[in-house]
């Protein structure tokens, strides 16, 4: 009856905007055809906005049943860590919620200075700028980095806020294949010669789980006049002798101008920030509108984020466990005949290729008690669909071996591994 009564009030709102638009075009069209969501809701296979009611990483709790959370980025498991939690206490109590503005006026605390200090150093460079948020690092520093008439090279399968960075900012966009290094060579050598330049990567992409070839997009940075920006929003945490990310684990720190890290992965918070020559940094301070225009991040976070910092440095066995976890993992998959890709990382795709299927296999592994998050076109090339998995240090095999059990059952249903 709610439903029904529910649907007559929607049918006479249409019908109202209609008449009063009769006359003319509608913004709204397109949100009134918009029937994706509603269809897979009512077949029951939509995917997105699960109601977490509980989570201690590893495991969430949905509608009152614990599942094996596959579906996190939360690498080193430090969302839970009782230093982490105790640390954001103590700054809540000490500054309150929220500083209620922007850091350029009234928003700035020792806490937010420390961490710059410490991120610029843990990364190896002179100066870092705290953002609120990783997507607003990328929209803000790319825009008032280059601008119209300047050239931005950008791998084809580089994260969404690149994407975004690369529209704001109205340079010239020229996207390269991805990790295709031979055609990225040609693509800077027939540009003009005359346009500044710069190549922005993802350190490791978000959706295949593989590795930037770092030290020849730095060779050929150096060889055609370009500076280099990675985006380590994955690696940060995971990837070098301590988790200083992508370059310092190709050995090309030096070489890299700008890095980017994030704070919603491994340093179990939120936020980003950006890496570089204290020049450069005190330039994009005063010109990247995301962060001048933005709210501070409130001293919570700012405090947990300087915990999980210091429990990475101090900590090097989680790095460990979570290589162990995700090398397990993955030739586990691949000895099932599962197609993961060219996956180097804690991120594991299971590429299945075709949109319902994906679904399909989602919501069964769902209803099995593993949580992974089916990823279909743009955020993949089409027919590239994928079950996009990611591991913890904190994962035990016990939870692994529960999970492979789900995807070799599962997968033989849909004809996605070997029998």
């Amino acid at each position: 009856m709610f439903l029904e009564l529910t649907e007559v009030v929607r049918q006479k709102f249409i019908a109202t905007t209609q008449r009063r638009f009769s006359r003319y075009p509608d913004v709204f069209t397109k949100m009134y055809d918009f029937t994706r969501a509603n269809t897979a809701r009512a077949f029951g296979y939509y995917p997105y906005f699960l109601a977490i009611e509980e989570t201690d990483a590893t495991h969430v709790t949905l509608n009152g049943r614990p599942v094996v959370m596959l579906g996190s980025n939360n690498y080193l498991g430090l969302t839970n860590h009782p230093a982490v939690i105790e640390a954001g206490i103590d700054a809540l109590k000490k500054y309150g919620a929220g500083l209620t503005g922007s850091r350029l006026l009234n928003g700035n605390t020792v806490l937010h200075e420390q961490l710059e200090e410490r991120l610029a150093t843990f990364v190896g460079k002179e100066s870092a700028l705290v953002f609120s948020t990783g997507f607003g690092v990328n929209l803000g520093v790319i825009a008032a980095t280059v601008g119209p008439g300047d050239l931005i090279f950008t791998d084809e399968l580089n994260h969404a806020s690149i994407v975004d960075g690369i529209r704001f900012s109205r340079a010239n966009s020229i996207k390269y294949h991805h990790n295709d290094m031979d055609d990225l060579a040609q693509k800077l050598a027939n540009c003009d010669p005359n346009k500044a330049r710069m190549i922005v990567t993802d350190g490791i992409f978000s959706m295949e789980g593989d590795i930037a070839k770092l030290p020849m997009l730095t060779n050929l940075a150096h060889r055609f006049g370009a500076r280099i920006m990675v985006d380590d929003a994955h690696a940060l945490g995971v990837l070098g002798p301590n988790g200083e990310g992508t370059a310092a684990h190709l050995g090309c720190t030096h070489e890299t101008d700008l890095i980017m890290g994030t704070f919603s992965k491994s340093l179990a918070g939120l936020g980003g920030f950006i890496a570089g020559e204290k020049v450069v940094i005190d330039y994009l301070k005063h010109h990247a509108r995301t962060m001048i225009f933005t709210a501070s991040l409130p001293p919570t976070t700012v405090a947990t984020v300087l915990k999980a910092l210091e429990i990475i440095q101090q900590e090097p066995e989680r790095r460990v466990q979570l290589w162990n976890n995700c090398q397990y993992i993955n030739s586990e998959l691949r000895r099932m005949g599962f197609d993961t890709g060219a996956s180097e990382s804690p991120i594991v795709p299971i590429i299945i290729g075709e949109d319902m299927r994906t679904f399909n296999m989602w919501r069964a592994l769902l209803e099995a008690g593993v949580y992974t998050n089916p990823v279909v076109s743009p955020a993949v090339p089409k027919g590239r669909s994928l079950l996009r998995t990611s591991y913890m240090a904190t994962h035990t095999r016990e939870q692994l071996d529960f999970c492979l059990d789900a995807f070799h059952r599962i997968g033989r249903k849909y004809g996605l591994n070997q029998g």
